[in-house]
């Protein structure tokens, strides 16, 4: 999505700064989880890695998410900054109709074409984000553990061109697309999407709806 637009091929080599930003925030964790073990008996890890990691990506939000999809997103970033000394946090989780739906029409305008925008974005009737089980996660090294570890927490990479795109599938592994587009031929699409054949139409049925 929009926020990998310059990592759309391939993920990033990691910046000097990152193993910086991981060492002071597993030192928080460890600082921290004293704290936590008596706030929260029991479960002092979690909520130490919780805290540590709220400051390292202040801005991240899990709001939204399915109960059992954030509840298997923090079990994992937990066990991979406790076990594995990886930080992993969540760039974009649940979006409602509307953001969806702003984002894949401005990915229809910047690639020029439906074809060519779902490739990597989806209405939001198609859309796991908006129904609260799809994670945008980062750096990239925390997407790495993700894609290795995340089938104990039922944590999948689904789509080949998208290395940061996670979803909670209890029922087992999805079968591994080449991009999102290709998980939904033969999906009924909106009535006004389908009828607007051109980019003026898009904006114009957009603005009226």
């Amino acid at each position: 999505m929009h926020e990998h637009d310059t990592e759309r091929d391939a993920a990033r080599p990691p910046r000097h700064r990152d193993p910086v930003y991981a060492a002071v925030t597993r030192i928080a964790a460890f600082a921290l989880a004293p704290v936590a073990a008596a706030v929260t008996p029991g479960r002092a890890r979690h909520t130490a890695c919780r805290w540590a990691l709220a400051a390292r990506f202040p801005a991240e939000c899990l709001d939204g998410l399915q109960p059992a999809a954030r509840a298997a997103f923090e079990a994992a970033r937990t066990r991979a900054l406790w076990e594995h000394g990886v930080l992993l946090g969540l760039t974009s989780g649940y979006r409602d109709r509307a953001t969806q739906t702003a984002l894949y029409l401005a990915e229809v305008r910047r690639c020029g074409s439906v074809a060519e925008a779902r490739r990597w974005a989806l209405p939001p009737e198609e859309s796991r984000h908006v129904a609260g089980t799809a994670m945008d996660v980062r750096p990239t090294e925390g997407a790495r553990w993700l894609e290795r570890h995340g089938a104990l927490h039922s944590l999948y990479r689904v789509y080949d061109n998208e290395w940061w795109h996670f979803e909670y599938r209890p029922d087992g592994p999805p079968a591994r697309l080449p991009h999102p587009g290709a998980a939904s031929r033969g999906t009924r699409r909106p009535e006004w999407f389908r009828q607007a054949t051109s980019m003026t139409e898009i904006d114009l049925t957009c603005s009226a709806a």
